[in-house]
């Protein structure tokens, strides 16, 4: 694993930089699979995901070349054929991305094969609703010991479904099957996130025709071909809030160059109702603390336009230097409270509940799964040592170190490369005091 110290006490001041959405680069790159041509897409972070992404479609034939400039790709789908398994499964490690492969390689060689899948531990992802949906455009799935295998004896059909969930991942999958399916997909309850429809985006310039509802309804009509694309990714808004929230925890003042308003004003008004302040202009977002006391609130998580369940965990942090008790309730990921553990160990008072403590009883009520929290500040934190458990709830783990008085020992960092570009080198731009342990790389 890899290890930082990290110095905390003092606040987060200056410039940093997100570039594309790791929520939508990657599955922009698995569309690539679906042209007939080259594909290009700019402004595509240095993170684990796109590398990972990249290999896999090294493997299966897809010549991939970075630009002039690291951040832009070419991908040309020209020569694609079937990877071995094994090497699927040892480049893919723990990622989930190899599930979205299936609807475009069907399409392509009438066959696909993807491991068990692994992700971050925030709850239960399963893969259930992929295999329903690849099943009901007609795929034949067969569960073998290592691992899954999809096939088509014909052309995929479009279909009508009904999410029981509005589920990012789903979604994405229906698209990326449907688009080259015949006839006409009907998708009830999608999700519509910013990343859908910016991949939405990318489908139409390949020929795709798709329409998007104000009820959550997606259509989509099947072509016989697509083309390849030229996309400039939409920004990082998970990205853009952590490093609000870092500011807002240290008491620190930091640019978010390249964040967009638009994306992330659920976001912006929690923000300012805590007592954090931010200013927009063309280029970004400056997000500061004011001075003065931050103020307690109740958060409740939810798909889009609702509170995004990733910006939940950093935000929580700032929350514990918060006067009075604030209640969050994360109605998305059913363990995604688990981080709040090491927030105790540091200082923070948390009470977590099995009970829903929001407005509306959410899909976990009847669970045995503590899924709100009660968070009781301000409270002074203290340096620990703390393992990071995930993408998103051990960057918020960083955070709480730099707010904490003393230095705190972090390891397994390397999961936070997973999805934050240049992590390590943008803490250091904005004052932060890290450090590698000794013969760590970060």
């Amino acid at each position: 694993m890899t290890t930082i110290h990290v110095t905390g006490g003092a606040p987060l001041v200056g410039t940093v930089h997100v570039r594309g959405a790791k929520n939508f680069v990657s599955k922009a790159m698995v569309a690539a699979l679906l042209g007939e041509t080259t594909s290009r897409l700019r402004d595509v972070p240095d993170i684990s995901d796109v590398a990972i992404v990249r290999g896999l479609l090294q493997l299966h034939g897809v010549k991939v070349s970075q630009g002039a400039d690291s951040a832009e790709l070419t991908m040309d789908p020209s020569d694609v054929e079937l990877a071995h398994v094994a090497d699927i499964d040892a480049h893919a490690g723990a990622s989930r991305i190899p599930i979205l492969f299936c609807g475009p390689l069907v399409h392509r060689l009438g066959t696909a094969f993807i491991p068990d899948l692994g992700g971050c531990r925030i709850g239960d992802r399963p893969i259930n609703y992929h295999l329903d949906v690849l099943r009901q455009f007609g795929a034949v799935v067969e569960k073998l010991p290592s691992g899954i295998a999809i096939s088509a004896p014909r052309r995929l059909r479009g279909t009508k479904l009904s999410l029981p969930y509005p589920s990012v991942g789903t979604t994405e999958q229906v698209l990326l099957t449907a688009v080259r399916a015949e006839g006409v997909t009907e998708l009830r309850n999608a999700a519509v996130e910013p990343e859908i429809l910016d991949l939405i985006g990318v489908l139409q310039k390949m020929g795709a025709i798709i329409s998007v509802d104000t009820d959550r309804v997606i259509r989509i009509e099947g072509v016989d071909t697509l083309t390849g694309y030229d996309h400039r990714a939409l920004p990082d808004r998970i990205e853009a809030a952590s490093w609000g929230s870092a500011a807002l925890a240290t008491g620190g003042d930091v640019y978010v160059r390249g964040a967009r308003q638009a994306d992330m004003m659920t976001f912006l008004n929690t923000f300012r109702k805590i007592g954090g302040a931010f200013d927009i202009d063309d280029e970004g977002i400056r997000f500061f603390h004011p001075g003065g006391p931050l103020h307690s609130i109740a958060l409740e998580t939810d798909v889009h336009p609702g509170f995004m369940t990733d910006w939940q965990q950093p935000l929580v942090v700032a929350l514990t230097q918060a006067k009075g008790l604030s209640i969050v309730h994360e109605t998305v990921y059913e363990n995604r409270l688990g981080f709040t553990e090491a927030l105790v160990r540091m200082g923070a008072t948390i009470q977590t509940y099995r009970e829903c403590l929001g407005s509306t009883p959410c899909r976990f009520g009847a669970m045995d799964f503590r899924h709100s929290a009660v968070v009781s500040g301000p409270t002074p934190l203290r340096a620990a040592e703390i393992e990071v458990p995930d993408l998103r709830g051990g960057f918020s783990h960083l955070i709480a170190a730099l707010a904490a008085e003393g230095t705190s020992t972090v390891h397994g960092v390397e999961l936070i490369d997973r999805g934050y570009e240049h992590f390590f080198a943008k803490l250091e731009g904005l004052g932060a005091v890290v450090a590698r342990a000794e013969g760590a790389m970060a």
